[in-house]
């Protein structure tokens, strides 16, 4: 029997960074600027060194598994019985859902979208989806790459989840120095009412 979660999580993943690869060329394509596939800085881009593997690893292990009954890269035993199947079902839903909620962030981005923190003046966005929260796109990231280890609980992809998770911490804290110096007051503002991935209710 196909495992559906597995399948669903690989086309997901899938659909997620061909998404930032075909808004990549059509930003750059219509607006002749850099999206920042290279960085800027030095620092993200000596980070990108483990960044691309872990996408890499992200968008193949899950293929990869499909199909498998045994071995390192095959959904382990365990998950595939009991109340873990229950389990990677829920994740494989809540991974479609953080899809959605990204695209509806990209939508709203539109051009200011790019991959890297860039040092030029951009806008700073607080309706929407970032209204409550000051990295959506983020916080979708983290919870579908723990979707994806949910459903494919193999020690790489946890590994590749644990990497991924303290990357998306540190870009978050460095973009957000970025726009205090950009934004000043404005951000400062923003920034007291809103959580870094979570809602912040009072």
């Amino acid at each position: 029997m196909r495992d559906v979660p597995l399948v669903a999580v690989a086309l997901i993943v899938s659909a997620y960074w061909l998404r930032v690869g075909t808004m990549a060329v059509r930003i750059r394509h219509r607006q002749r600027r850099s999206v920042g596939l290279i960085p800027e800085r030095r620092s993200e881009r000596m980070l990108w060194l483990v960044v691309v593997p872990v996408v890499a690893g992200w968008c193949a292990l899950p293929w990869l598994a499909i199909g498998r009954a045994g071995g390192a890269l095959a959904v382990p035993e365990f998950a595939t019985s009991g109340n873990w199947i229950l389990l990677r079902w829920v994740a494989a839903l809540v991974a479609g859902a953080c899809l959605a909620v990204t695209l509806r962030c990209w939508s709203r981005m539109g051009p200011e979208w790019r991959m890297d923190i860039s040092a030029r003046k951009t806008s700073l966005i607080t309706d929407g989806p970032f209204s409550r929260v000051r990295h959506p796109i983020y916080a979708c990231s983290m919870l579908m790459m723990a979707a994806t280890a949910v459903v494919l609980p193999t020690p790489a992809m946890i590994a590749l989840a644990v990497v991924h998770v303290g990357w998306i911490n540190y870009k978050a804290r460095a973009e957000e120095m970025q726009l205090a110096s950009v934004h000043g007051d404005a951000w400062r503002d923003y920034a007291a009412h809103t959580g870094r991935f979570l809602p912040r209710f009072r």
